[in-house]
């Protein structure tokens, strides 16, 4: 079997040869310095009607107690930034992370792949792989691994390609070489995607009102949109960019090459009245392998009716 050092290098070799633009790796350990910022954000009640987000709290500080005897957390960033290869023209606006395939499947089943060669390397392993689907701090596991730090908008940005990235993990109880954690924050003075935010989203440095945040908006509360919010999304209908589009660390995104993040149907160029005329049976047919699945019909429909 492989050495510790050989293993750590496989990893990382590996990650990008199967797409994932950056990968860190830090010790399994308590975020102690992230409890009292989730706990203050939980109080202030900033989640909304996310309820789920009051679950696990414990386990979204310890990945010990995801995976049983957890030493190591492995952070991978995948790029799904579009750049020029989308021309969306449509006067109704999603999101680009969702353009494609939902990136839970398409993430996942590279995570998969590389955990698979990595027990073929390392012999018998425990591990879990995750992507936004479970109580892990995604943001905070990606700074320990050294990757970036987390902007104002609440987003991990990297200083080589700005924030345009899904964040997953492997977390195993295989020991690795760690690497050191991010010690800068690099937004300095600068408070763009504060002034940009149409919501008032976000409340400060780092703070963000979920609540008021379009994605929350449009994708997480189940209800219709508050009345307070009209002629405030700026016509989103499912996710928002703003903030992202506005840093200026993602002048230097680069557009990613996965095929599968591209759009499968002209939608992007739809006109107001395609948008309002779209039924259920073609929602499923246009929509059915999108995260835009995630919102549901009827949710996507109130959307489009609040934005027009």
């Amino acid at each position: 079997m492989m050495s510790t050092e050989k293993v750590t290098h496989f990893i990382k070799q590996r990650a990008a040869e199967l797409g994932f633009s950056h990968c860190g790796i830090s010790q399994a350990r308590r975020l102690d310095e992230e409890a009292p910022r989730l706990e203050g954000w939980l109080r202030q009640q900033h989640h909304g009607r996310m309820a789920y987000m009051e679950n696990h709290f414990e386990k979204r500080l310890d990945p010990r107690l995801l995976v049983e005897g957890a030493r190591s957390v492995i952070s991978l960033l995948f790029n799904y930034f579009p750049g020029n290869q989308v021309n969306y023209t449509s006067p109704l606006k999603v999101s680009s992370y969702a353009y494609g395939i939902d990136y839970h499947k398409v993430i996942k089943d590279r995570l998969f792949q590389l955990a698979a060669e990595i027990q073929a390397n390392a012999g018998d392993i425990n591990y879990r792989v995750f992507t936004d689907s479970a109580p892990v701090l995604d943001r905070a596991w990606a700074v320990n691994a050294g990757l970036g730090w987390i902007g104002k908008n609440t987003l991990m940005i990297t200083r080589k390609q700005g924030s345009f990235f899904f964040i997953a993990e492997i977390i195993t109880n295989l020991e690795l070489n760690y690497d050191i954690p991010f010690g800068g924050n690099y937004c300095g003075d600068c408070t763009r995607c504060i002034d940009a935010c149409p919501t008032q989203a976000i409340v400060g440095p780092r703070q963000l009102d979920a609540s008021r945040c379009i994605s929350y908006l449009t994708i997480e509360l189940k209800d219709e949109i508050p009345a307070e919010f009209h002629g405030k999304t700026e016509s989103w209908i499912f996710g928002c960019d703003i903030c992202q589009q506005v840093c200026p660390w993602n002048r230097f995104s680069i557009a990613h090459g996965h095929a599968e993040f591209l759009p499968q149907e002209n939608w992007t160029q739809w006109s107001v009245k395609q948008w309002t005329e779209l039924e259920k049976p073609a929602f499923k047919a246009i929509f059915g392998k999108s995260a835009i699945t995630r919102a549901g019909f009827k949710k996507l429909k109130n959307n489009i009716n609040f934005a027009v």
